[in-house]
């Protein structure tokens, strides 16, 4: 079907100025772009008159592998614009499932992901599922190696032996084969967190020097430029290095984002590829277990729900956490029984009458480990900072899907508030820079093919949003409430969003890294 968009004011994700044009879809392609009322007469055509015309929001760090499996439509993203995600984040990949050690993965998965029906053993598999069942936003899938791990070793704190590690390449392999984009970590999780350098480089190497490396850092506090020079060395066996939501947290390391930025413009000069990810909030969310010394993770479920429920938890706990820990700082998002969500573990301490560090135990124990947190832990300062920086991409880093509760309202609201607080209000950014940090910077960095930029050849990924009123409305009380000013959503030349609402319609598909 050929179809004019007329009247809006162009945003091509280049980071160019904004221009006055016309734009030619038929089918699934963009195939021209034409000064205002020059196309023939003839076409139909949709009048998007004071809105401005972007490409498709990129959404470079997310967590919802578990999207197309569900009966109901995630819309949180493309109700923001977002018309493709990076899924398999840090070190999360809903594949392998492992053969010896299958329950210590579906363990592992499930501190993360709601429950899942996990018919699959490899990627082909898990891809087929997907593929399958459809999708509402594209997505662009990574390896994750806290899965690799599991699946291969369990969730012990022991370095894997020879088998162990021929297993994980060989996994690696089959993703990256299957299509998957490239390895990621999350090196503050177990069985991750017990990963040495040289087990991550010698993962990496399968990449072959020309592949991605994507890393939730083993540290973004205290021991931030150290887990930065690791992450380094790890991403030149693979060929390029990504830091997922580059952040200095805990007010005692507010300010380090200036040298750590610094750090990577030094390594770019001596030749290696390296850039970066944030969220547009100053708190982060994660599951409440990231809380816990590593000892307490060195094994199942019920070796740690029986460390938490021993005579020594309450003292080992506050002795490791509580000095630098700001209990009211730290919100419970989603738990399976719904209790607690929404409040701080000071409130909850004071009505359970406890300290907050034993009010901690109660939660984790009575939720059996499965919870999510909020956590007030950084500075506009360096936010503001790493918004700067034009190596910079925009990832939510929403929870999974289909977990409930009160999660972090940037699961609904990331891509309006970077180009409303950010670049209208604040002026971090301009507009044609907050979209291309959103469109050809993400496609281009991690190879999405024919997306990113508005031009004749490339796929009709589009989103058209009011520039005077776009902006997240969902808070941390309210988190679920959809964006406003954003009206329109096309996929592949078809209408997904009209008028703000969500069409009902899977247009998206599972991409392919460009060769």
């Amino acid at each position: 079907m050929t179809e004019l968009l007329t009247g809006a004011t162009i945003a091509d994700g280049t980071g160019a100025a904004l221009r006055r044009a016309d734009v030619l879809l038929d089918d699934d392609r963009i195939t021209d772009v034409v000064e205002p009322g020059t196309a023939p007469e003839h076409l139909p055509r949709r009048d998007l008159t004071g809105l401005v015309l972007a490409p498709g929001f990129i959404d470079a760090h997310s967590h919802a592998d578990n999207a197309p499996l569900l009966p109901e439509h995630d819309t949180t993203k493309i109700l923001q614009g977002v018309t493709t995600e990076v899924v398999g984040n840090c070190g999360f990949s809903l594949a392998p499932t492992g053969h010896d050690h299958a329950e210590a993965v579906t363990g592992f998965l499930g501190r993360l992901f709601p429950p899942t029906d996990m018919t699959w053993r490899g990627f082909a598999e898990l891809y087929a599922a997907t593929d399958a069942a459809g999708y509402v936003t594209n997505q662009c899938p990574l390896v994750g190696h806290g899965t690799l791990r599991a699946a291969a070793t369990g969730m012990t704190d022991a370095a894997p032996d020879d088998e162990a590690a021929r297993t994980m390449r060989a996994a690696l392999e089959e993703g990256m084969s299957a299509g998957a984009f490239g390895l990621s970590s999350g090196l503050g999780y177990p069985p991750a967190r017990h990963a040495t350098t040289d087990e991550l480089i010698d993962l990496a190497g399968v990449l072959g020097g020309s592949g991605l490396y994507v890393t939730h850092m083993r540290n973004e506090g205290d021991q931030l430029f150290n887990a930065i020079d690791e992450a380094l060395r790890i991403g030149r066996a693979a060929g390029r290095t990504h830091i997922s939501h580059l952040k200095a947290a805990l007010p005692h390391n507010w300010g380090k984002l200036h040298p750590a930025l610094h750090r990577l413009r030094r390594t770019r000069r001596a030749g290696h590829q390296v850039c970066n990810d944030v969220y547009p909030y100053t708190a982060s969310s994660t599951t409440l277990t990231a809380m816990l010394p590593a000892d307490y993770l060195a094994g199942d479920d019920e070796h740690t729900l029986n460390r938490l429920k021993s005579r020594s938890a309450r003292w080992e706990l506050a002795t490791a956490i509580e000095q630098r820990t700001s209990f009211d700082r730290i919100a419970v998002a989603s738990t399976p029984s719904h209790r607690f969500e929404g409040r701080t573990l000071a409130d909850i301490a004071a009505e359970l009458g406890v300290e907050p560090v034993q009010a901690m135990i109660e939660v984790l124990v009575s939720e059996r480990l499965k919870v999510s947190m909020t956590h007030f832990s950084m500075h506009e300062d360096d936010l503001e900072r790493a918004l700067r920086d034009e190596h910079t991409m925009i990832g939510s880093d929403g929870l999974p899907p289909g977990l409930g509760g009160k999660p972090h309202p940037r699961m609904t609201g990331t891509f309006p508030r970077v180009l409303g607080r950010y670049a209208r209000d604040r002026g971090v950014l301009s507009l044609p820079e907050a979209i291309r940090r959103m469109t050809s910077l993400p496609a281009e960095w991690f190879r999405i093919p024919d997306r990113g930029v508005i031009a004749p050849g490339r796929t009709a990924d589009l989103v058209a949003f009011d520039p005077d009123t776009i902006t997240d409305i969902g808070d941390y009380q309210d988190p679920m409430r959809p964006p406003r000013g954003l009206p329109w959503v096309c996929q592949a030349g078809r209408t997904v969003v009209d008028g703000g609402r969500y069409l009902g319609i899977r247009s998206g598909a599972r991409l392919s890294p460009k060769v």
